[in-house]
């Protein structure tokens, strides 16, 4: 009877059109769209977290990581690095609209980054007919794994990469003619795009995972280009980090190791692939 069961659901999965396709991605899109809004009005009522511990936590001279940095400059004999009372800069809103759409667009973005797991949850849902029964139990393990990456990626790029791009462009001056006064939304894009971009790059591993089983990457590519690879995280650390060799080093070792760490998750796929093909 089960058999059964399951050979009419395989049959129902084969036999839809590409129209019938588009429509269940249409209701995958949908949930996932509804789940980042109510998550976003959620974050929209909670206004005074959002911005004064969250977003503006960076430009204040308390926040952690600059007092983790003081020590370390303190313990080279650099404190003017990374050891200050205030950061010479001021954040300001010129447009009659600027704060009410900064509140609006940071709300979608933290319903974004707070509904990952279900946003993920409903890819795989769209993903997972196409798959054979032991890879749709890994259904629980991938959607946590990929969680944990893009939320250590987004911890990673909100405690080290913001604070860094904050102090480096606040600080930084051509003339003391010029004071810095920055528009509101420039401010939160360097927030924004530092976060986010982090933790799509944590991603690395699971985007090599699928990758790796569609045979577009294999481990031996991996380590053939392991050096232009290199090359292209550094140039990669230089665009998205201040231009100093300390800060683009700590933003190059994690996206190293990912890469690292790909590189094993590409041939356990290869591995596996072959004792099914053997089996």
């Amino acid at each position: 009877m089960k058999k059964n069961k399951e050979a009419k659901t395989n049959s129902k999965e084969k036999t839809m059109s590409f129209l019938d396709h588009l429509e269940e991605l249409r209701w995958h899109i949908i949930r996932a769209t509804i789940a980042v809004v109510i998550l976003g009005l959620i974050a929209f009522i909670f206004k005074g977290f959002i911005f004064d511990v969250l977003i503006f936590g960076p430009k204040n001279a308390d926040f952690p990581t600059y007092r983790l940095f003081c020590k370390v400059a303190n313990a080279i004999g650099r404190p003017e690095s990374f050891c200050f009372d205030e950061l010479p800069f001021k954040v300001q809103s010129r447009k009659m609209a600027d704060q009410f759409s900064a509140h609006i667009w940071t709300s979608i973005t933290a319903g974004i980054v707070v509904g990952f797991p279900y946003i993920i949850y409903e890819f795989w849902k769209f993903i997972s007919p196409g798959l054979h029964d032991s890879e749709r139990n890994m259904a629980r393990g991938f959607i946590i794994v990929a969680s944990l990456l893009f939320f250590t990626g987004v911890l990673f790029g909100y405690y080290v990469i913001t604070p860094l791009t904050i102090n480096f462009l606040g600080a930084y001056t051509v003339s003391s003619h010029v004071v810095n006064e920055f528009d509101l939304n420039s401010y939160i894009s360097v927030v924004r795009t530092a976060v986010l971009a982090s933790g799509l790059i944590f991603e690395l591993p699971i985007i090599i995972y699928f990758l790796t089983k569609i045979g577009l990457v294999t481990p031996e590519f991996l380590r053939k280009y392991r050096k232009i690879s290199i090359v292209l995280v550094l140039i990669l650390s230089a665009v998205i980090t201040p231009p100093d060799v300390a800060s683009q080093i700590i933003v190059a070792i994690p996206i190293l190791i990912l890469y690292e760490i790909s590189i094993y998750i590409s041939a356990a796929v290869i591995k596996r692939q072959e004792r099914e093909s053997i089996g």
